[in-house]
């Protein structure tokens, strides 16, 4: 269920985890996470309706790891 939210959310940590790129490319690597939240700030938007209660409340909190665990789970 929702695999691009998945997506999304595994791409924000991966870039949250991205070390090197975050010390050769400072502001670069915030954009690229700023981008990314962006993208999934939208995706929660357009598909709220289709959440589940905890999904929504993860989601509304900015608890992407949660979220992303939440969606693991189901699948």
């Amino acid at each position: 269920m929702h695999p691009q939210l998945s997506e999304l959310l595994q791409r924000r940590l991966d870039v949250i985890a991205d070390h090197a790129f975050r010390d050769r490319d400072p502001a670069a690597h915030l954009e690229a996470l700023k981008s990314v939240s962006e993208e999934i700030a939208a995706y929660h938007e357009a598909h709220a309706a289709s959440f589940d209660a905890k999904l929504r409340h993860y989601l509304s909190n900015s608890s992407y790891q949660k979220a992303l665990e939440h969606l693991s789970a189901q699948a």
